[in-house]
């Protein structure tokens, strides 16, 4: 496959009881890492791109597990090691119905809070790049980090690397009035925007159906492409749909339903499948569908990170067992 995907951003380390225990009384706790931009790296690695993340963490035990995390999935890491600093963490209970999954956020003054524009040789990092990303998780994490991102999509911009954001807005990080001037601001170096028609609403200050937002996003913001993703719950399983809205029409994914064994790094699988799809020359219409299916297998899988390959997304046999 052609070219490389670059990432910005930050990952974690995250702790969670077995099972659907409460963290309240758990008696042990297992570790996986999740990051927004390195989980879609991930899965544009799997599916045949090469990916770089650029990221600036704690010089300790945690920070260096979170960036081995990388490398064993064929990540290749750009650290700023920052000693003295603290790991991000963030602990997760599983919830089912009518008990929600919650997350507890350990993540202030982390290392990549002091990231600022100037803290990376983005011109250098693109170099060979047909894609890079980044989200709005970046951006909640404060002005220096959302000029850093600014500088990234310039850069891309300026060596004609197309630019990927997701709006990924937690409401955990950072209100809405806080956020969505600030992404207002960003979306003028992004080319495929990835967001909610809820998202869309907030941006554009105004009511409408997704598709409808989607196209008035497009003409506002100079967008190439908007990307929706709808997720709809029924208990214990989800159906996931994309539709990729361009300035002629609307191409939209089928339907895929899963059983939810965790609820971590769908978006993000299905941000990396659609940059890898787009980067072998898959029209939009394949794209979006190979994303959903994407998003949909994601939550069938423990832990944030998508492993899984393109077998998986054109894998159609109903049996429950292959062999």
């Amino acid at each position: 496959m052609s070219g490389r995907v670059v990432g910005l951003g930050e990952a974690l380390v995250r702790l969670s009881p077995p099972g659907l225990g409460r963290l309240e009384v758990a008696t042990g706790l297992e570790l996986e890492v999740g990051g927004a931009e390195l989980n879609a790296l991930i899965a544009a690695r799997r599916c045949g791109m090469e990916a770089r993340w650029l990221t600036r963490i704690a010089d300790n035990p945690l920070g260096r597990r979170v960036v081995a995390h990388a490398g064993a999935h064929g990540v290749e890491a750009q650290v700023q090691w920052e000693p003295g600093a603290r790991a991000p963490v963030y602990f997760v209970e599983h919830g089912v119905e009518p008990r929600p999954t919650r997350v507890l956020y350990d993540r202030s003054q982390s290392a990549m809070v002091g990231l600022d524009a100037g803290s990376f040789d983005f011109a250098g990092a693109l170099d060979g790049a047909a894609a890079v990303i980044c989200s709005g998780i970046t951006c909640g994490l404060g002005d220096g980090p959302t000029r850093a991102v600014r500088e990234l999509f310039g850069a891309a911009r300026a060596g004609g690397v197309r630019t990927f954001f997701d709006v990924n807005h937690r409401n955990f990080l950072w209100s809405w009035d806080e956020a969505a001037p600030v992404v207002r601001e960003v979306l003028d170096g992004v080319d495929v925007l990835f967001a909610s028609g809820f998202d869309l609403g907030r941006l554009l200050e105004r009511e409408g159906g997704a598709e409808e937002l989607a196209a008035a996003a497009l003409e506002r913001f100079g967008l190439e492409l908007v990307v929706l993703r709808a997720n709809a719950h029924t208990g214990r399983r989800v159906t996931v749909s994309m539709t990729a809205v361009a300035a002629d029409g609307s191409h939209r994914s089928a339907e895929h339903s899963a059983e939810v064994v965790d609820g971590f790094g769908g978006g993000d699988a299905a941000l990396g499948v659609f940059v890898a799809r787009l980067a072998a020359g898959d029209g939009l219409d394949v794209a979006a569908d190979l994303a959903a299916r994407a998003c949909a297998f994601q939550h069938t899988l423990p832990g944030d990170a998508w492993v899984a390959g393109p077998e998986d997304l054109h894998n159609h046999d109903t049996r429950r067992i292959l062999r």
